[in-house]
């Protein structure tokens, strides 16, 4: 038995639990947090803010903030992510729920964490609202973060090392025509490790929702490579009949 269920399990028996007044169950605040990564010539960043108010005014952040009592969850991390990074139509999704009680210092505020993977080029993020400035961290050189937003960074990384396998959230940061090199650069930057060549291209051969283009590189200063493409639509089928996708 963990320490939580046998403090919840103490208090029943002194019946602690039911002499606690019930508005004291809605004093809770709930906040989402972005963790928005981002992919460019093989190096992988996530976007921070520079707080501009207290808590932590002055300290890099994860694009976070309040949900208000009339909006759900997923509506406010995208009006949040706008609100701070003026970022505007990113698909993110749910992490995970961090609700330790002392996590926040003005008082019992449960956040829910919200990522995706995009390319930094793509985006002109810029800081409004109450954030002073925005830019891309890189994963290897983060700052003293506010919160606990550290850990939720942690969490969020494991979980797109997760979803690069799961799913092609890698296809979001490659060109619409690439080669097996851009590709197989993508894999190591999100896995953070490196892959045999050999290997890699034998495995990637047998994809069917990878489709090999009748034409290869041009103006480049070595030989040209083979393009391919991606099919959203193979990959989903796939999915569907059992394919496991490992690298």
């Amino acid at each position: 038995m963990t320490d939580s269920l046998k403090n919840i399990e103490s208090l029943i028996q002194q019946k602690d639990l039911y002499s606690i007044p019930i508005d004291d169950f809605f004093k809770s605040a709930f906040s989402v947090d972005c963790v928005i990564f981002g992919y460019h010539d093989c190096q992988l960043k996530v976007l921070l803010i520079e707080r501009g108010t207290e808590p932590f005014e002055n300290y890099w952040a994860l694009p976070g903030d309040l949900v208000y009592p009339t909006e759900d969850l997923d509506f406010a991390a995208s009006r949040v992510l706008k609100d701070l990074t003026s970022l505007t139509d990113i698909s993110i999704r749910q992490v995970k729920t961090f609700g330790k009680v002392n996590r926040h210092p003005l008082g019992r505020v449960i956040t829910v964490a919200y990522t995706t993977l995009v390319e930094t080029t793509e985006l002109n993020p810029y800081a409004s609202s109450w954030a002073k400035s925005t830019a891309w961290h890189s994963l290897k050189e983060i700052p003293q973060l506010a919160f606990d937003h550290l850990e939720i960074l942690h969490e969020a990384r494991n979980e797109l090392n997760a979803l690069v396998i799961s799913e092609a959230l890698w296809s979001q940061v490659l060109p619409a025509k690439f080669t097996l090199t851009q590709l197989q650069e993508v894999f190591e930057t999100l896995l953070d490790k490196k892959l045999d060549k050999g290997n890699f291209r034998k495995k990637i051969q047998e994809y069917t929702f990878l489709q090999k283009l009748e034409e290869s590189q041009k103006n480049v200063n070595h030989r040209p490579s083979q393009l391919y493409c991606f099919d959203q639509d193979l990959f989903n089928k796939a999915i569907i009949k059992g394919f496991n996708f490992e690298m």
